[in-house]
């Protein structure tokens, strides 16, 4: 909710969020706008409080685009229990605001709005992606020509725009409409490297496009109209899925909309790594580990919290891990379930559908009911066999593990040391206890004992 005020807004905003025991904060150094942040049951809500400068026509006339630059004066917004009804009557709409929205129009007001704040140039995208409506060509062309200029602004703000676009159900449209204005190579310059990247005959797209594409079949797998039909009818799901990715991951962003940021990373590496055999196969060796690297330094660049760094960072270096389990038309082993589960930690889950949408993206058009068919019979498996229906943790996980030994039982025992050898004899019981090779003290001993005659270190 967004208010203008002749005087102070920090000072009001202060008087409302002691009204409604909320929070103010001032946004700008000078005071001239506040955030108010209230808590209505569940949802947060945000009152944002600015100063009108000269009168709020001109205030209005200083605004990104015209379904922005539209005012009610208070008492007709707030009339008894709702709005009054000459509302229109009373609408001040310099710019023919209401007009665009009706039309589903993003329409700059002026191109001197989109040169007073560069993060404009983003916000029009994502309006027109959120809400399902056209960019006007006048607009179009205006932030194209200006594109450049969003490698100036304060990143943090980049960040959410392109988060916010993100969490809107067509993302992978939204995308295509940042590429064709110049934004997106401009915010992640490491994407223009992917774009007409040859990948092997069995990919279907050019690495650019593919990372896009894999965007798009992430939100797929979670649109209710979409998932019923073949070949998402098929997917693995498990029960809490929904509350799982709808859940904070970090900077205010749930795990779906990470998930596809991570879709739209995934493979940034394949551009240095790729390599032609002199048979012509074509190899991107390293690309996942070298990948994590190259994704911590662009979320970091763009201001992203730790957490979100590392877990997207998590999900790129081990998005080949589900398909590399098990050897073809097998299932993995219980040791190699612990050792996904071990790995991947927090995003295991996340990393399978991922990997899934990798899958779909990849084959596109060529996509073999068969081979699809077995694919998501290993992505089930290593889903159901790892996760606990009831805590929603995985059975693989140490923390699931009840502990037969520990360091002080080993060094008593076998008259070691601390040091690492402990953690690597320790994590060796850990191991054959997931894979049901051990279950008591005297047996978790016992394999101590046989590792260490056997190498000394655990090996």
């Amino acid at each position: 909710i967004d208010i203008a005020v002749a005087g102070g807004s920090y000072s009001v905003g202060c008087e409302v969020a002691e009204a409604f025991d909320g929070h103010c904060v001032p946004l700008h150094d000078d005071f001239q706008v506040a955030r108010v942040t209230l808590q209505d049951g569940d949802c947060k809500v945000n009152v944002d409080v600015a100063t009108i400068h000269d009168d709020i026509t001109h205030d209005l006339l200083r605004r990104d685009f015209t379904l922005n630059a539209m005012a009610l004066p208070l008492d007709a917004a707030l009339y008894g229990d709702g709005i009054c009804d000459d509302v229109e009557s009373r609408l001040l709409d310099p710019c023919g605001g209401l007009q665009d929205l009706q039309d589903g129009i993003v329409r700059m007001v002026s191109p001197e709005a989109l040169d007073e704040d560069c993060v404009r140039l983003m916000r029009g995208a994502r309006l027109a992606v959120q809400f399902g409506f056209s960019l006007e060509a006048e607009t179009a062309d205006a932030i194209r020509q200006r594109a450049s200029r969003i490698s100036a602004a304060p990143q943090e703000r980049v960040r959410d725009e392109l988060m916010r676009l993100l969490q809107t159900p067509n993302a992978r449209d939204g995308l295509r409409l940042l590429d064709n204005l110049g934004l997106l190579c401009a915010i992640i310059p490491e994407l223009a490297q992917a774009k007409g990247v040859e990948q092997p005959k069995e990919h279907y797209w050019d690495v650019f496009n593919h990372l896009v594409e894999t965007v798009g079949w992430v939100e797929a797998m979670f649109n209710r109209e979409e998932n019923d039909a073949y070949p998402l009818d098929i997917i693995p799901r498990f029960e809490g899925m929904r509350e799982h990715f709808r859940s904070d991951v970090s900077d205010g962003f749930d795990r779906l909309t990470f998930l596809k940021l991570t879709a739209l990373l995934h493979d940034i590496a394949k551009p240095v790594t790729k390599t032609t055999e002199a048979s012509g196969r074509i190899r991107f060796l390293g690309h996942h580990t070298e990948g994590a690297e190259i994704t911590r330094n662009i979320l970091t660049r763009l201001r992203f919290g730790n957490r979100g760094v590392e877990l997207v960072a998590a999900m790129v270096r081990h998005h080949l891990r589900p398909g590399q389990m098990a050897q073809k038309g097998e299932m993995p082993t219980k040791r190699a379930l612990y050792r996904y589960y071990r790995d991947v930690g927090d995003v295991a889950s996340d990393t399978l559908y991922l990997n899934t949408a990798d899958y779909l993206s990849a084959r596109g058009l060529a996509l073999k009911r068969a081979d699809w068919t077995k694919y998501c019979g290993l992505i089930r498996y290593i889903l159901e066999e790892g996760r606990d229906e009831e805590s929603g943790r995985s059975q693989h996980s140490v923390k699931s593990l009840p502990k037969l030994v520990d360091g002080y039982d080993i060094i008593d025992g076998f008259a070691l040391a601390p040091g690492p050898t402990i953690g690597i004899l320790l994590e060796e019981v850990r191991e054959a206890q997931a894979s049901g090779e051990v279950s008591t003290r005297g047996q978790a001993l016992e394999l101590v004992r046989t590792s260490l005659e056997r190498g000394g270190n655990g090996a």
